[in-house]
């Protein structure tokens, strides 16, 4: 699929909220199934299985060292046969499980070698099927087969162009690039497929463009990069040359099964009506991770509220000839 040569950014409204407290616990990470169920990593080890419509479909996995279970899951994907992919930062391993919760294989062990790892956090599989993981501790990305052989690795600790200090989250786009988001250096990192450094953006701040302690990445068709800015409660979106477009605070309304247990509850009804700030209740709290679907719908794991805010990506790609070439100087305050 070709990016567009440009963009007419019509919106990006939200669009719902999935998930409550007991359901969606201390929400890490969210992937989305071919038929749009949505898959919700918990810090404990649970997944939980909604609609699109918060229908709650029963929770796969849980807490724990055996296999198929989690001690402190970070992040998750979902590959074309609908198996889920886990990584463990307690357990130093990525796990693989059916979306019915059943084990299939896993790969990882402590160290400092190369296909060791240590606190692993973020993975990405690229555009053949391989993997790329945050190897966090041992401040490096390392790219492995879909079986766990080692293929390659780079970083180190520091602050200088390639090198790492606490990476979180991690993306490869459809061209095979590496987006990686560098936790402690309040930046995000760009590579190419064998780990030559391209570009990086951001600095330490709450600013825009500026991050406290970013954790998911993730890009989409258009080649827009999204970052999850948890120290800082949002969600920002740059552009493909890493240019700050708009950042998202939190919109979420009640859920479904929210409002259900809400409207069951006298007390906890009662608490809502006599509260003084329900704009707070909108927002972010530490998000964690950023997933698209197939329909430019954006999915924020919202960690610190127990939920998932769902918002549309509005646009119309423009072909070469539909747009003028860039300006020297540009601003919307111009037109």
């Amino acid at each position: 699929m070709t990016r567009p040569y440009g963009l007419l950014r019509a919106g990006f409204p939200y669009v719902k909220c999935v998930g409550m407290r007991r359901v969606t616990n201390q929400s890490m990470d969210v992937a989305i199934g071919k038929d749009y169920t949505l898959y919700v990593l918990s810090r404990t080890g649970a997944i939980a299985r909604l609609t699109l419509d918060d229908d709650d479909l029963r929770p796969i996995a849980g807490g724990g060292e055996d296999d198929g279970k989690f001690v402190w899951p970070v992040a998750m994907l979902i590959d074309d046969d609908e198996n889920l992919w886990i990584s463990d930062e307690s357990l130093n391993r990525i796990s693989v499980i059916t979306t019915e919760g059943e084990f299939v294989r896993k790969w990882g062990e402590a160290g400092e070698g190369d296909g060791q790892l240590n606190g692993v956090s973020g993975i990405s599989f690229d555009p053949e099927g391989d993997v790329y993981v945050a190897d966090t501790l041992n401040h490096r990305v390392q790219k492995f087969t879909n079986e766990g052989k080692f293929l390659l690795k780079w970083g180190g600790l520091g602050d200088a162009e390639g090198q790492f200090n606490m990476p979180w989250g991690i993306k490869v786009d459809e061209l095979g690039d590496v987006y990686v988001a560098d936790w402690r250096n309040d930046r995000v990192q760009k590579f190419n497929a064998e780990g030559k450094f391209l570009f990086a953006f951001g600095s330490s701040g709450s600013e825009k463009g500026q991050f406290n302690r970013p954790a998911g990445v993730e890009v989409d068709a258009d080649g827009d990069i999204y970052i999850a800015d948890a120290g800082n409660d949002r969600v920002q979106q740059f552009n493909v040359d890493g240019l700050y477009m708009e950042q998202f605070l939190g919109d979420a309304t009640l859920s479904k099964s929210m409002r259900r247990y809400v409207l069951s509850n006298g007390r906890t009804l009662r608490l809502r009506e006599m509260a003084s700030d329900l704009e707070a209740q909108k927002r972010f709290r530490n998000p964690r991770s950023i997933r698209l679907d197939d329909q430019a719908r954006m999915y924020v794991a919202d960690f610190g509220s127990f939920r998932i805010q769902i918002y549309q990506k509005d646009v119309v790609p423009l072909a070469e000839g539909e747009i003028d070439v860039p300006l020297r100087a540009p601003t919307l305050f111009t037109t």
